[in-house]
């Protein structure tokens, strides 16, 4: 039987770009262009038409870029590989925190952009083998100065949107990380429950849910002296997690 063809999207919002990334693309064997999009937010749309294998993703794009795009992604089941296709190489950080499988540097040459696409196979060969989501990361990773600090995900106690960044509250402290909290609701489900919708706890650290003079529930976490706002949406959730067996 024949193998299905690596079906490969497109995402730059320069069409000599795209054209260029497209001719590359067809000269390789086993890859097939699903299609293209000029920005981050076309890309999702596309990806929900389309469900690519691989994203091919440009960073520097108006409006929703190329990382911020990838972390949307990510929260998608199951999420596609991305390998950044970008003229500079400063983004190399942010790209490691979006869990990309590669970073192409413009102009993309075959030979590395073949190195990618075998890296993707294996990726996905994996994944099927284990099954359809990807493995949990042990940690999350905040960015400091141009370093990296890995977070141990076992050490968060809670993470609390913040506009456009999230706050992880963990054992050492607080650091500020560039993941929407929906990604990480979902990959880390087994570990961390939604309180609210700028909030998710981790389940060790949930003590009780509280109700204030005033009617509103609190959660108290262990080892966090402030307890937290609950919202009425996710109250029977909460309850029902910490109902006796």
């Amino acid at each position: 039987m024949a193998t299905r063809p690596l079906q490969v999207l497109i995402v730059d919002d320069e069409p000599l770009a795209r054209a260029r990334l497209r001719a590359l693309l067809e000269a390789q064997p086993g890859v097939r262009v699903a299609g293209e999009a000029g920005d981050g937010q076309a890309a999702l749309e596309a990806c929900q038409r389309l469900h690519p294998d691989l994203v091919l993703l440009d960073i520097a794009m108006p409006g929703l870029d190329g990382i911020q795009a990838a972390h949307r992604l990510a929260a998608c089941s199951p999420a596609p590989a991305v390998v950044f296709c970008t003229a500079f190489d400063a983004h190399a950080l942010s790209a490691f925190e979006a869990r990309a499988l590669d970073y192409l540097v413009k102009p993309v040459r075959a030979e590395r952009l073949a190195q990618a696409l075998d890296k993707v196979r294996t990726f996905l060969a994996g994944r099927t083998d284990a099954g359809s989501a990807a493995p949990a990361r042990d940690h999350l990773c905040a960015r400091l100065r141009g370093s990296l600090r890995r977070i141990p995900v076992e050490d968060i106690r809670y993470l609390q949107a913040d506009e456009k960044y999230v706050v992880v509250h963990h054992a050492r402290g607080e650091d500020l990380i560039e993941e929407p909290l929906k990604a990480l609701e979902t990959e880390f489900a087994d570990r961390f429950l939604r309180i609210h919708r700028n909030c998710l706890v981790a389940r060790a650290q949930l003590v009780e849910l509280r109700r204030t003079a005033d009617g509103h529930v609190q959660a108290v976490l262990r080892d966090v002296p402030q307890p937290l706002a609950v919202s009425r949406r996710c109250l029977p959730q909460l309850r029902e997690t910490l109902r006796p067996a």
